[in-house]
């Protein structure tokens, strides 16, 4: 099974305070959010990392494509997104707040899905001028019913207490 935000520390950690700039890519399947979901392309991740102390920083930045329906017209459309990220990897992470990092590597693919759904378009347009649905396309039809348009809707005698009310001017 290929890991291709596995990155090892073995290196990183010879050397206190050392920065190894690292260039990763691979696919983050089943990344969807809404009607908006990474495409079948490779995530990249360019980032550096620093060993400082007991944990490793890593910042840099992670590009991928998305791909999803307009919320306008429904045509499939998609782009480009990319995130910054500033991470922190530690022995013993803080939920929600840092991530694990183990005895001779870390992983980043939390820290990539995480930061790329975050990202993501809840309602994409496929243009900013969009103008939804062509209606030659999707004609709108409307049903008349003549029958008893001049007939008053049956009351409710719950209301029937309204009707005794006058108004004086």
């Amino acid at each position: 099974m290929s890991r291709p935000f596995h990155v090892s520390t073995a290196e990183l950690f010879r050397e206190r305070g050392a920065r190894h700039a690292v260039t990763l890519a691979g696919p983050l399947p089943g990344l969807a959010l809404s009607t908006t979901r990474l495409s079948g392309d490779d995530v990249v991740a360019e980032v550096v990392l620093e060993a400082q102390g007991d944990f490793v920083t890593v910042t840099g930045t992670a590009t991928g494509w998305w791909e999803g329906e307009c919320r306008r017209c429904l045509e499939p459309t998609g782009g480009e997104v990319t995130v910054e990220l500033s991470e922190v990897f530690e022995p013993d992470p803080v939920d929600g707040e840092t991530y694990p990092l183990g005895r001779d590597d870390l992983d980043l693919e939390p820290a990539l899905r995480e930061a790329l759904a975050l990202a993501l378009p809840l309602a994409p347009l496929c243009d900013e001028a969009c103008a939804g649905p062509d209606p030659d396309a999707h004609p709108v039809s409307i049903a008349v019913d003549d029958e008893g348009a001049d007939e008053e809707p049956p009351r409710d005698e719950r209301w029937g207490a309204l009707d005794t009310l006058r108004f004086d001017r």
